[in-house]
C-alpha cells in the first residue's frame, strides 16, 4: 500500500557519488598498530577513565564509565595493553585535544565474557541502562545517547517510530550496505525500540535511490513477521535529517523549541538499531562501526572498523592516489577536513573521503551578497541565511539569535546554492561559537557575583551575631555583679535588719534587683552603640564653611536646644537614646 508522503521546504540535489563504493561487500578492517579511543564520543558528559597505563584489557572491556544520564560508556575495541591515558588530537574542525585511552593491540582480539540480555523480562529502565553501559549512541551523525531517546513522553502517547535509512549525504553508503547485508539484525533492533516506546506505527524511510536496501528490509520484515512499513522517500538532500524525514513520513513539523516526542514521534538511524541488537542479543558493546572509504582512492569500499583506528591506516586499505592531500570526515556537505591524517575513527565517523583538488576544486573568491534569496529558498528549516550572514559578519550576535541561528542544522544547502560563493555555514558556526563563549563568560561572571554577595552577607551576619553575643555577655556580667552586690548588702544588714524570728527572708527582692541591673546593663550597651553610630554619622568637611552656612547651622542648633529644654528630663532622655 502506497503512503501519502509529505514534502519539506527547500533542499538541494547535489551529485550523489554513491555508486563507486557499493560494488563490493562489507570488509572487516584489520587490527591497526595502535588504537586511540577518545572518552568523549557522544553528546553529554565526558566518561571517566577506569583504566591506567600498563593495564591489560580485553575486547569489549569498559575503559570509560558514563558521567551522568546523558552520557554513554566507552569500551576497548580489542585486547591489548593501555600505553597512555592522556590528551590526543581529535577528529574535529578545531583540532583540539581530548582525553583518550591509547591501546597497543596484542593481536589476539580476545573478547570479554559475553552474555545476552533478556530484555523481554526486564524493566524498561533496566534495558535503557544496559544500552547506556553498552555505549549505544546515534550513529547517524548526532551521536546522542540512545537510551535517552528511548524514554517516552509521560503526557503524549507515541504515535510513530521513524527509522532513518535515507542516507541523503553524497558519497556515504555505509547504511545502504548495512541494510543490504544485515537487514534482519537491523529489523530486530527496531523491534527492541518498538517494545520500549510502544508506538502505534513503525515507519522505515529509505531514499528511492537505494532499491536493493529497501527490498532487503522488506524481506527481513516479512521473514521475522513484523508489521513495519518500509517506505521509499524522494531523493532530496537533506531528507535524511530527522526533522525532515519526520515531516515527509508523518506530516508533522517539529518546532525548534520542542522535541519530537512532544508530538508523539521518535527517530533512530538504522545503524543505531543494529548496534542495539548486537548489544542485547550478543552482549557486544559498541567497539566498531561501518565506515565508507571513498573519494580519491583506487578501491572505494565499506569497512567494519574498530573505534580508535587511525584514519590514515584505514585510508591505506582503499589505496589512495598520490595526489591525495587530506581526509574529509563525513560527506562533502556537512563534513570537514580532519586536522591530522592520523586522528582516530570515532562513533560519529560514517565516511572518509580522500580529498584532492580534482574532486574538490578550490572555491572561487567570496563575492558580496546580492540578496538574491536563493539561500532562503533552499533552507530546509525556513530560515533567512542572508540575514544571519549579515549579522554574523557584523558580530551582532543578538540579531542572529533573533533570526533563530540555533535552528540552523548546518546542512550546507545555503552555501551550495549561493551564487556569490559565500561560505555561509562557516559564518554561522563562528556566530554560534561566539554566542556560546559569551554565555559561558556571563555565567562565570554571574557565579562570581553571587559568591561575592553571599560572602558579604555572611560577613555582616557574623558581625551582627558577634555584637549580639558581646551585648548578652555584658548584660550577664552586669547582672552577676549586681547580684553579688545585693548579696553582700544583704549579708551586711543581716544583723541590723534581720527578719523577726519565725519570719522568712525576702530573696525575691534580690532577684528583682538583679533583673533590674541586667536591664540597665542592656540599656547601657544600647546607648553606647547609639553613641558610636552618632559619632560615625557626624558631618564631615565642616572646617571651611562659609559665614552663611555657619549661621544656618547655628540657627538649627539653637532651635534644637530650645526644643530639648521644653521637654521633661525623662522624655528627653528617651529621645536621646
Amino acid at each position: 500500500m502506497l503512503m501519502n508522503l509529505f514534502k519539506f521546504k527547500g533542499g538541494v540535489k547535489p551529485p550523489t557519488n554513491k555508486t563507486q563504493s557499493v560494488g563490493l561487500p562489507i570488509a572487516v578492517a584489520p587490527i591497526p598498530s595502535r588504537l586511540v579511543v577518545p572518552l568523549h564520543q557522544s553528546i553529554g558528559g565526558t566518561p571517566r577513565p577506569v583504566v591506567q597505563v600498563g593495564d591489560k584489557v580485553l575486547k569489549g572491556q569498559l575503559i570509560g564509565e558514563a558521567d551522568g544520564w546523558i552520557s554513554a560508556a566507552v569500551h576497548a575495541p580489542t585486547s591489548g595493553t593501555v600505553i597512555a591515558v592522556d590528551m590526543q588530537v581529535q577528529p574535529h574542525p578545531s583540532g583540539l585535544d581530548a582525553m583518550s585511552v591509547v591501546i597497543e593491540p596484542d593481536g589476539q582480539d580476545q573478547w570479554i565474557d559475553r552474555q545476552p540480555f533478556d530484555y523481554t523480562n526486564a524493566a524498561p529502565e533496566a534495558v535503557r541502562e544496559y544500552l547506556q553501559q553498552s555505549g549505544v549512541v546515534g550513529l547517524g551523525g548526532a551521536v546522542f545517547p540512545t537510551h535517552g531517546k528511548l524514554t517516552p513522553s509521560k503526557t503524549v502517547p507515541m504515535e510513530e517510530l521513524v527509522i532513518n535509512g535515507a542516507e541523503c549525504e553524497p558519497f556515504i553508503t555505509c547504511d545502504d550496505l548495512l541494510m543490504r547485508e544485515r537487514a534482519e539484525e537491523v529489523v530486530r533492533g527496531v523491534g527492541i525500540f518498538r517494545d520500549l516506546l510502544k508506538p502505534k506505527k513503525v515507519l522505515i524511510g529509505i531514499e528511492d535511490n537505494k532499491p536493493e536496501a529497501a527490498e532487503a528490509m522488506r524481506a527481513a520484515v516479512q521473514a521475522i513477521g513484523e508489521d513495519f512499513e518500509v517506505v521509499p522517500v524522494p531523493t532530496l538532500y537533506p531528507a535524511g535529517g530527522a526533522k525532515q524525514l519526520i515531516r515527509v513520513l508523518t506530516g508533522k513539523e517539529v518546532p525548534a523549541a520542542k522535541r519530537s516526542t512532544d508530538l508523539g514521534v521518535q527517530c533512530f538511524n538504522v545503524a543505531t538499531a543494529y548496534t542495539a541488537w548486537r548489544a542485547i542479543a550478543h552482549g557486544e558493546p559498541v567497539v566498531s562501526r561501518l565506515v565508507t572509504v571513498t573519494g580519491n582512492v583506487h578501491t572505494p569500499r565499506n569497512y567494519e572498523v574498530l573505534i580508535g583506528t587511525p584514519m590514515d591506516e584505514l585510508l591505506d586499505l582503499a589505496q589512495p592516489n598520490p595526489d591525495t592531500d587530506g581526509i574529509i570526515m563525513g560527506g562533502p556537505m556537512m563534513g570537514f577536513l580532519v586536522p591530522e591524517r592520523s586522528v582516530p575513527v570515532v562513533k560519529a565517523t560514517n565516511c572518509l573521503i580522500a580529498h584532492n583538488e580534482r574532486l574538490f576544486p578550490p572555491k572561487a573568491p567570496e563575492m558580496p551578497c546580492i540578496r538574491c534569496g536563493s539561500c532562503a529558498r533552499a533552507c530546509p528549516h525556513e530560515l533567512q541565511p542572508f540575514e544571519m550572514y549579515w549579522f554574523s559578519r557584523a558580530k551582532n550576535f543578538g540579531k542572529t539569535q533573533e533570526y533563530h541561528i540555533f535552528d540552523c542544522i548546518e546542512c550546507g544547502c545555503c552555501s551550495f546554492v549561493c551564487p556569490s560563493r559565500i561560505p555561509l555555514v562557516q559564518y554561522f558556526r563562528f556566530a554560534k561559537s561566539e554566542i556560546w563563549a559569551r554565555e559561558r563568560e556571563k555565567n562565570a561572571a554571574d557565579g562570581a557575583k553571587t559568591r561575592f554577595e553571599f560572602k558579604q552577607f555572611r560577613e555582616e551576619r557574623e558581625k551582627a551575631e558577634k555584637a549580639e553575643k558581646l551585648a548578652k555577655a555584658a548584660a550577664a556580667q552586669a547582672a552577676k555583679k549586681a547580684a553579688e552586690a545585693a548579696a553582700a548588702a544583704a549579708s551586711e544588714n543581716t544583723g541590723e535588719n534581720a527578719a523577726p524570728a519565725g519570719e522568712p527572708a525576702a530573696p525575691a527582692s534580690v532577684a528583682v534587683d538583679a533583673e533590674k541591673a541586667a536591664k540597665m546593663a542592656t540599656i547601657q550597651a544600647a546607648m553606647e552603640r547609639a553613641k558610636a553610630q552618632r559619632a560615625a554619622a557626624q558631618p564631615k568637611n565642616t572646617e571651611t564653611l562659609s559665614a552663611a552656612q555657619q549661621k544656618d547651622i547655628d540657627d538649627i542648633e539653637a532651635r534644637r536646644q530650645a526644643a530639648l529644654s521644653s521637654v521633661p528630663p525623662a522624655e528627653s532622655g528617651e529621645k536621646t537614646e
